[in-house]
């Protein structure tokens, strides 16, 4: 038995028919425009640079500056990242005077200094410790004298720590650590508040080590503590000006690279000054290595490659504290993540995490490679040659030795600079490699990272600074010290106020079953935590 048709409600059919109508017209003229539209080729910015040429290390317009621009008109963090300038001159080239005459620093542009100020000031917000103990110590002014050299990323969380030295009594000159991480506004408004800074990203490697020299070569003021992110600092003042680094009270180093190097210093004795080893402080591990890296790892490579990360295949090298960071953001988004471990208790800890260690070799045809090892030559060339075309491949270890980019710089591969701080390396036979940051610390030269951690780490950096400077003769041998445990707990205990977090006290009868001061350290020397 057949159904009637449909019949439409009374009135509505001819509504319906009205409507058909006036939509077969506005489609039918719309396409009449289209066809009669000329046809455009599409234009793209001719902004792709191929380089088959590896950087001198003499050269002021090596690679490294040639293919990075600065912003000389962006005025918060972010524009600082998109590198947006024409302006080619080098800073070095530059006469700049602050608004008080002085022009003992060098930096990309003095006049981005109010907007570096107000970074600056959004900064201070979220590091509330560090400015806890800019009150608590400011009318002591423990650092009274202290001569503080430092080189570490320049960014308006770092700002917050040398204002704070400052105000703690210290003098300070400043440069970069990394040449691609400095956020320019942050240096100018440093350099407009009297800090002796000499910094701005895109540095060529040899304005690097200029940079340095001119934080130690000045006539008149000479070093005696040193802070530094990678050992670079050291390792110039050590090579060049020896006499200036038998001076140095005391040395504090936040990374796995420089404290490696602290400790080859130490070993061959030649070591002449106490270092405090922060990187191995647990409130730099637990929270700036694994905390940290754990939430900017995603969006440094989601600003650079936009990559989805749901089914991607990602092999980590290294299953340290940051590499354990890195896993746990990739895994949550859905990565299939393989791990290269070279320690058999990180390789169990991954392991018992639902991770497969295997060899960089096994699983080569990956979509994603990310280091975090702090060695070198991790990636090499015969590992990139055998990579599949489009495979990302960055670097979360400072030092920037971990992928071999110099066997990249030879003339049968093409560079394409696709946008800022993403390479294309193309082989002869069409394949690319996107290489993010030319090795580079991905993060802080791709993105940033969050400002409390920073808090943390800053403030460890403070007190390790205090206590060696003020330390009485002897307490520190010429070697190298992890931070007291007692400051460890000191530091965490002054971040707990922002999660209005309460802590119990023991008992006294609790206190003496455990053996313990009341007030701590809670925890052995020997405690993993």
């Amino acid at each position: 038995m057949s159904m009637p048709d449909a019949m439409p409600l009374p009135g509505v059919g001819e509504e319906l028919k009205q409507a058909k109508e006036i939509e077969d017209a506005e489609k039918y003229s719309f396409m009449a425009t289209v066809t009669k539209a000329p046809k455009k080729q599409i234009q793209f910015a001719d902004d792709m640079q191929e380089f088959t040429k590896f950087p001198t290390k003499t050269g002021r317009r090596s690679l490294s500056r040639s293919i990075s621009q600065s912003s000389t008109d962006s005025y918060s963090s972010a524009a600082s990242y998109t590198d947006s300038s024409d302006d080619e001159v080098s800073p070095r080239e530059k006469q700049q005077t602050n608004s008080k005459g002085s022009s003992n620093f060098c930096v990309k542009n003095i006049k981005q200094a109010e907007f570096g100020r107000r970074e600056i000031e959004i900064a201070e917000q979220d590091m509330s410790a560090l400015i806890s103990l800019r009150k608590r110590a400011q009318g002591e002014k423990p650092l009274a004298g202290a001569k503080i050299v430092g080189c570490t990323h320049i960014t308006a969380q770092t700002a917050v720590l040398i204002e704070t030295l400052c105000a703690l009594g210290a003098q300070c000159r400043w440069s970069a650590c990394n040449i691609y991480s400095t956020q320019n506004e942050v240096a100018a408004a440093l350099a407009e508040a009297g800090v002796a800074v000499f910094a701005w990203k895109g540095e060529s490697e040899d304005d690097f080590w200029w940079c340095i020299d001119r934080c130690v070569n000045m006539d008149g003021w000479q070093a005696n503590m040193i802070l530094d992110d990678g050992g670079d600092l050291t390792h110039w003042v050590y090579k060049k000006y020896p006499n200036v680094f038998k001076k140095i009270r005391g040395i504090v180093e936040e990374s796995v690279t420089g404290v490696h190097r602290l400790y080859q210093l130490s070993k061959a004795g030649k070591l002449c000054v106490p270092a405090m080893n922060v990187n191995d402080s647990v409130t730099k591990q637990k929270f700036d290595n694994l905390y940290c890296c754990r939430e900017s790892i995603l969006d440094g490579l989601k600003r650079t490659t936009d990559v989805m990360f749901g089914g991607k295949q990602v092999v980590v090298c290294g299953y340290g504290e940051v590499g354990k960071g890195c896993c746990a953001a990739l895994k949550a988004l859905g990565a299939i993540v393989y791990i290269t471990e070279i320690d058999p208790i990180c390789a169990l800890q991954a392991c018992m995490d639902g991770f497969r260690v295997v060899k960089l070799n096994e699983v080569i045809q990956v979509d994603v490679v990310i280091t975090c090892t702090g060695n070198k030559n991790v990636v090499t060339r015969e590992h990139l040659d055998r990579m599949k075309n489009s495979c990302i491949v960055c670097n979360m270890g400072h030092s920037n030795t971990e992928i071999d980019v110099t066997s990249l710089r030879t003339p049968e591969l093409t560079w394409e600079r696709v946008r800022s701080q993403v390479d294309h390396v193309i082989w002869p036979d069409g394949k690319r490699v996107v290489l993010l940051a030319e090795g580079r610390l991905l993060n802080l030269s791709c993105s940033t990272v969050p400002t409390f951690v920073l808090s943390i780490t800053a403030t460890t950096q403070a007190l390790a600074l205090i206590e060696l400077y003020n330390a009485p003769e002897g307490r520190y041998k010429q070697d190298v010290y992890l931070l007291p445990k007692k400051m460890d707990e000191y530091v965490a205990s002054l971040h707990l106020p922002s999660f209005d977090a309460h802590l119990t006290e023991l008992t006294d009868d609790q206190a003496k079953y455990l053996g313990l001061n009341k007030n701590g350290p809670f925890k052995p020397n020997y405690y993993r935590y």
